[in-house]
């Protein structure tokens, strides 16, 4: 259809004989209203596409067809919220892995009766922890637990007597990346701990001043915190320290898979082998130069494999309270 402009009301500026600039808003609205019209038309088709992409999906499951495995499944699920919006989740590996992990919970399989009682301890912990919350990324610890009575029966370099995690990375030291930022956080504040630390030492080596564990070659320990649970006549003693373990990211210091304080060993003395309690945490030593006692600030930091949500549940699971 042609349109004439000489059918519509022009505005007085056309009167005057400006056509090329009539022309131009006039061009500017059809162009506006074409795409408006296009957005509404294209809406529908899209969700109409979507539509057929998930019936195909569903038509060669339920035919049993294959397609190649991709870190993203080519499955869909369509949500619909009481506004009519359109959500898409996509299902990854990592969802069914979870799902590999939590099916003893999600068909109500009982826990192994020959496990011991601080592991059917821990269960109902985490139990308590998905009830208020969730068990969404609860996995490789429901896991770990059902799996510890196995532990002794593994050839591995670590055996931890208390709690395993599955499919957590063991190496003997770990690069400073892992915790870049605790670990220039100690180093900054290293005079003032070692000046601290030098304070306390000179009072003596007493269980009145706050040292514990003395051994007969001189092995002694001046807790900040013990099993999760700050020393407070200590930390008063080494303000400082203190707040330095506070503004470190991965301390644990909430439950009692976590201390930090300082070690001191006697000329001769040497510790031997032995397992710590989980493979959850890692053990951070500041040490001094290599005149004076032989002395280290230990920290216990997270392991960087165990994620947010899994710290939670364990923060929970072996609170001091419990």
């Amino acid at each position: 259809m042609y349109w004439s402009l000489d059918i519509l009301p022009l505005p007085p500026i056309v009167e005057l004989g400006v056509h090329s600039l009539s022309g131009l808003l006039w061009t500017l609205l059809l162009l506006f209203l074409w795409h408006c019209y296009r957005i509404g038309s294209d809406l529908p088709m899209a969700v109409h596409a979507h539509g057929a992409k998930m019936g195909s999906i569903r038509s060669a499951r339920s035919l049993g067809g294959t397609w190649p495995r991709t870190k993203y499944k080519a499955q869909s699920k369509l949500y619909r919220s009481d506004q009519k919006k359109m959500f898409i989740s996509m299902e990854t590996e990592e969802d069914e892995e979870e799902q590999d992990y939590l099916t003893p919970v999600l068909r109500h399989a009982k826990f192994p009766s020959q496990a011991s009682a601080q592991a059917k301890k821990l269960y109902s912990a985490l139990q308590e922890y998905a009830k208020r919350y969730s068990w969404v990324g609860m996995g490789r610890i429901h896991k770990g637990l059902r799996e510890q009575i196995k532990l002794n029966d593994h050839s591995t370099i670590q055996k931890p007597h208390l709690f395993f995690l599955p499919d957590v990375l063991s190496v003997p030291f770990f690069p400073r990346d892992a915790h870049r930022h605790d670990i220039e956080v100690l180093e900054t504040n290293y005079p003032v701990i070692l000046a601290e630390f030098q304070a306390v030492y000179k009072r003596g080596i007493d269980t009145k001043f706050g040292w514990t564990g003395m051994g007969s070659k001189g092995q002694a320990v001046f807790p900040l915190y013990s099993a999760g649970v700050y020393v407070a006549a200590n930390c008063r003693s080494c303000p400082c320290t203190y707040r330095t373990l506070l503004s470190l990211r991965t301390f644990i210091s909430s439950n009692s898979l976590g201390s930090a304080g300082f070690w001191l060993l006697g000329p001769g003395a040497a510790l031997g082998s032995s397992y710590g309690p989980t493979n959850t945490r890692l053990r951070c030593h500041l040490g001094p130069p290599e005149s004076g006692p032989r002395v280290i600030l230990c920290v216990d930091v997270w392991h960087p494999n165990v994620a947010a949500a899994e710290r939670q549940a364990l923060d929970f699971m072996f609170s001091p309270d419990l």
